[in-house]
């Protein structure tokens, strides 16, 4: 009976408990759900009852919408940053509709560590205190702080494990940023990304960990996309059939490590993927298929793996 509830989706668990469907449903939306420590909306996942938590007097938030504050310490924030927002304000954009004006809104003082793109979900740094700030960007700067990203994307890698190293440049000749070109005056910065094939996932995509060694803007989705393997959903370094796949950008941030800047002992948080990829991850084949224009019909090709001639 245990193996069976284990195997069993989230809200299939909640109606076990004698909840009805529409009460069910007001506690995912509400943001009164917790799976491994942070709010979830995604009813269908599989889960084991044990790392379902529900708290009936946390604040009401969206899943997926609004921030989430997963730790805080006097020195230290770590938050949960939903895709389409902002990391820091941007011109007259700016206010408190950003990761830092909400977190100073929610915790007082906030200084800016590291950002995420705007489309990225996941964790983030935030310190509290200018102290904290200027030691976590030491650590940064020596590579010691841990990032893992998941990322969806078309293409079967070659291996099951591999690094991307080399030098990127705000403009690789196509106006975007890039590897830089032999013979190129601007001499670029130095960038590398760990990889790791996490399974096939369905119509020739598949789950890809990115682990950061530096931090460049755009890095893992250039470094990937360069490998041939196009993100889902990225409007920018993906070839449009691959972008109009998802919504929104599949890269989510779900491992921070860092040292604590008053005791230096590592602190390390781990959450699940972000909802709507974990949704699309699953139903890959019926996304695929509802997204095919009538004119053309077929199995999901992707792009061409076509060398780009230098």
């Amino acid at each position: 009976m245990h193996k069976k509830e284990a195997m069993s989706s989230l809200i299939h668990h909640l109606k076990s408990e004698g909840r009805s469907a529409g009460d069910a449903k007001r506690l995912l939306n509400g943001g009164k759900v917790y799976v491994h420590g942070v709010p979830t909306s995604d009813g269908g996942q599989n889960i084991d009852p044990k790392d379902v938590k529900i708290i009936l007097n946390a604040p009401k938030i969206v899943p997926g919408r609004d921030l989430f504050i997963l730790h805080k310490d006097k020195h230290v924030a770590v938050v949960c940053k939903p895709a389409g927002m902002l990391s820091v304000p941007a011109g007259k954009a700016g206010g408190h509709k950003n990761v830092l004006g909400l977190s100073r809104a929610l915790l007082g003082a906030a200084y800016p560590v590291h950002r995420l793109d705007e489309q990225t979900s996941g964790l983030m740094l935030i310190a509290r205190t200018i102290s904290a700030q200027n030691h976590l960007k030491a650590q940064l700067e020596k590579h010691s702080v841990e990032r893992r990203y998941f990322a969806l994307v078309q293409g079967k890698p070659k291996q099951s494990e591999w690094s991307v190293e080399n030098r990127l440049v705000r403009n690789r000749g196509d106006g975007l940023r890039g590897s830089r070109p032999k013979g190129w005056d601007d001499p670029g910065k130095d960038a590398k990304t760990h990889f790791r094939n996490l399974g096939d996932i369905g119509r020739g995509c598949f789950l890809i960990e990115a682990q950061l060694e530096t931090g460049r803007t755009h890095q893992v989705r250039i470094h990937l996309s360069e490998d041939r393997l196009p993100i889902l959903g990225d409007p920018l370094y993906s070839p449009f059939r691959v972008a109009r796949v998802a919504e929104r950008l599949c890269l989510h941030a779900y491992v921070i490590g860092y040292k604590c800047p008053e005791s230096n002992k590592t602190k390390r948080f781990e959450i699940p993927m972000a909802d709507d990829m974990a949704r699309l991850q699953r139903h890959m084949d019926t996304v695929i298929e509802s997204r095919f224009s009538p004119k053309k019909k077929g199995p999901f090709k992707g792009r061409k793996n076509k060398k780009k001639k230098r």
